[in-house]
């Protein structure tokens, strides 16, 4: 995301590797279904009461594991605002909420911004800390800055199952270095991502994600160029929001080309593949929920079971709480029918 979000409020592990349990196997053949819950504590700290389908007050862990979530995923920035929405989400408090995670037995996802705030297609600036470095210290920042965050991770005995280096990053990441005007320089910094994050955990998979996940060109483009310049990954990311697409809205126009890329990704570049952020409207439950049982048959149905799963974004981020109307909970403090998608089996 993020620009998204700034339009739509305008608008209204190596020990741990070698000692992985039995039951972390079995989770990672499993479908993931789940979401970016990254808002949560910041919801709680201001009062927000999560209701389950019965009304009652209850943990929001337990009303997502009711729904069928084994997974969240968890976005970190570097030096963060106190904002409420466009704030928090640092070392720490990631740390924490991972923790919690855990505790709950989610699957784990870490999203590596690399900026204090979102980054996104509309923006991908430094962080205020690394303005005016060269670019060999740039490449220190973000190893250093990774292998922190990660090490920090391992010391509670955390090895997320996915790490993401970079968000929504189809014009690069770090502005303007890390640019795609500078395909060589942008695949150094992706590379020193990737290895500090198997530095401390080997088995983490790591994810380069893009938008407009219906989008070939925009992905064989980018792909094309990783593979030209040696960027490492093992994960190819995907956002899908019809919502967002000029034109689109409607999922039925474009789910078929999301399944055809899915499927062209994991070929052409023998990767696995994960819708890792997807979005509908709140206040049209049943067509967010159609579009999610679509989305994850689509994902299901990619070859040689390279389609890992789908992760919703910020789907407990309440309208009345965040003003983002893409979430998949009412004004009632409930979920809406949408979430019951991963359910489905």
């Amino acid at each position: 995301m993020k620009y998204l979000i700034t339009s739509f409020f305008s608008l209204f592990l190596l020990a741990g590797c070698a000692t992985r349990t039995p039951n972390t196997q079995k989770q990672a053949t499993e479908f993931a279904k789940g979401g970016d819950i990254s808002w949560l504590p910041q919801m709680e700290a201001t009062g927000y009461t999560f209701y389950n389908d019965q009304g009652v007050a209850q943990d929001c862990f337990q009303i997502l594991k009711d729904h069928g979530f084994n997974t969240v995923r968890l976005r970190t920035w570097v030096d963060p605002s106190d904002d409420p929405r466009s704030g928090h989400c640092s070392k720490e408090e990631t740390v924490a909420l991972a923790k919690r995670a855990q505790k709950w037995g989610m699957r784990i996802m870490l999203n590596f911004h690399y900026s204090d705030s979102w980054a996104d297609p509309g923006k991908q600036k430094k962080p205020a800390a690394w303005e005016g470095h060269d670019f060999p210290q740039l490449l220190d920042d973000v190893y250093n800055y990774t292998f922190d965050v990660m090490t920090a991770l391992k010391a509670e005995g955390i090895y997320p199952e996915w790490v993401q280096v970079g968000n929504e990053t189809p014009g690069g990441m770090i502005y303007p270095e890390g640019s795609t005007a500078n395909w060589p320089q942008l695949a150094q910094l992706i590379n020193k991502g990737y290895d500090a994050i198997k530095a401390v955990s080997p088995m983490s998979k790591v994810i380069l994600h893009l938008d407009q996940g219906n989008n070939s060109q925009r992905f064989r483009t980018w792909f094309d160029n990783a593979r030209t310049h040696g960027a490492r990954y093992d994960v190819i990311g995907l956002s899908y929001y019809p919502y967002w697409l000029k034109g689109n809205p409607d999922y039925t126009e474009s789910i078929d080309d999301l399944g055809a890329n899915l499927n062209d990704m994991a070929a052409r570049y023998d990767k696995e593949v994960m819708v890792v952020e997807v979005g509908g409207e709140d206040n049209k439950p049943q067509n967010t929920y159609d579009m999610l049982v679509a989305v994850q048959q689509k994902v299901k149905a990619v070859p040689n079971g390279k389609g890992l799963g789908v992760l919703y974004w910020e789907p407990q981020g309440a309208r009345s709480w965040s003003k983002y109307g893409l979430s998949a909970w009412g004004e009632d403090g409930r979920p809406t029918k949408a979430l019951d998608a991963f359910l489905v089996e």
